[in-house]
């Protein structure tokens, strides 16, 4: 019987699910074994695993001939949403975290140094400090991407143009190398995410700043950063030269709802489609002075809601399997009442990430199924709210 792995997000209805990447009692399936017909089990799969083996003899032979992008619905003419690079030997955390933090917060003082003189008013400096910074970042997500995601955990929650631009390009980079996109897509998109607001640094500070909705005329006025930013970035020498017209997608919708174009689908293309996933989660999660914060969860579930009509269909299911059940950084309460910060995912298993318990910074690879005094098994019992790290995380590790 020949069986594949698949992806959740890529399944199509039709398909034999014959094996999960957990066991079957762990799950609302009653057979072990089924054909994919309905919504309903696809939302469980895409609740409970990461992948599935179809039987492929026993699959219908349409559900195979269908480009892949999620059950029954392919992907968006004109672009594929996953590639063919391959990131084998994945460096340990632990590893990697004090070089992740060097480069981290290096690249933080060269992004402030590039936006500083545009907040003045000044002239476009030369971007290729910044390229230079986001090559290296590229590299260390290749590396291991979980250590700059909990790094990026420290960044300043301030409301400042820049505040959450590494984060959104760490995140973009992170999403890309689970796309096993190439090397230099990886790089590219790091750029993008870091400088596609960059228009924010020649509006109004009082309208950054603003506490509570916008009117319609701040609205407007506020959406004009993204043609800013494209205008900035065409200027700016030491850069790819597509990257300005890369900035003008992160606010393009699906449905042609979004600005400034009023783009609809493949004409967003990957690029774009990636950076208004990240973009708006990494929004979604930040301290906002106009709206809450949400917990990662939340913002998940805020995604999913606009799944297909905002935000690309297939790219949102394969966005929330990138992060995982517990994301790198989340602060977690164990079965053992202690407070942990997970620090890793364990592809295999999505529920038992590996976590750093406070204060005492024991670390916890709970899919080695670790015990607590009493004996029993340690798993994660809830998330906590979000909030940023109030230590270093290279001192525990």
């Amino acid at each position: 019987m020949g069986r594949k792995q698949v992806p959740v997000g890529e399944l199509e209805f039709g398909m034999y699910v014959a094996e999960l990447d957990r066991p079957w009692t762990e799950t609302p399936f009653m057979f072990q074994g089924f054909y994919l017909r309905t919504d309903k089990q696809l939302e469980a799969l895409r609740k409970f695993c990461r992948h599935v083996l179809i039987d492929v003899e026993r699959t219908e032979p349409a559900a195979l001939m269908r480009p892949a992008g999620g059950a029954g619905r392919s992907s968006a003419p004109g672009f594929a949403i996953r590639g063919s690079a391959r990131y084998p030997g994945q460096a340990d955390v632990k590893d990697e975290i004090d070089h992740a933090g060097a480069l981290f917060e290096r690249s933080s003082v060269t992004l402030q140094a590039l936006f500083r003189p545009l907040a003045w008013g000044g002239a476009v400096p030369d971007g290729t400090p910044v390229d230079e910074a986001v090559a290296a970042l590229a590299q260390s997500v290749v590396r291991n991407p979980d250590a700059l995601l909990l790094m990026s955990r420290m960044r300043d929650n301030g409301v400042a143009a820049h505040a959450r631009a590494l984060q959104v390009s760490i995140l973009m980079m992170v999403f890309a190398r689970f796309l096993q996109l190439e090397r230099d897509d990886i790089k590219l998109l790091g750029l993008l995410g870091l400088l596609q607001d960059i228009g924010k640094t020649r509006l109004p500070a009082v309208l950054l700043e603003k506490q509570g909705p916008l009117s319609a005329e701040e609205s407007e006025m506020a959406k004009r950063h993204v043609e800013l930013s494209g205008h900035i970035l065409g200027a700016m020498p030491g850069l790819p030269p597509k990257l300005a017209a890369l900035a003008l997608l992160h606010h393009e919708r699906q449905d042609g709802g979004g600005y400034p174009r009023g783009l609809k689908a493949y004409q967003i293309g990957l690029y774009g489609s990636i950076a208004a996933i990240c973009d708006t989660y990494d929004a979604l999660t930040a301290v906002r002075p106009y709206a809450e914060q949400l917990s990662p969860s939340a913002a998940v579930v805020q995604l999913l809601k606009e799944r297909g009509s905002g935000f690309h269909a297939g790219l949102v299911d394969l966005f929330v399997q990138c992060l995982g059940a517990f994301p790198v950084g989340s602060v977690v309460e164990l079965n053992s009442g202690e407070t942990g910060i997970v620090i890793a995912e364990n592809a295999g298993q999505r529920l038992k990430p590996t976590v750093v318990v406070l204060p005492s910074g024991m670390v916890l690879d709970l899919g080695e199924d670790p015990r607590t005094a009493s004996g029993e098994l340690y798993r994660v019992r809830r998330t906590l709210e979000q909030r940023k790290l109030t230590f270093d995380p290279r001192k525990l590790l």
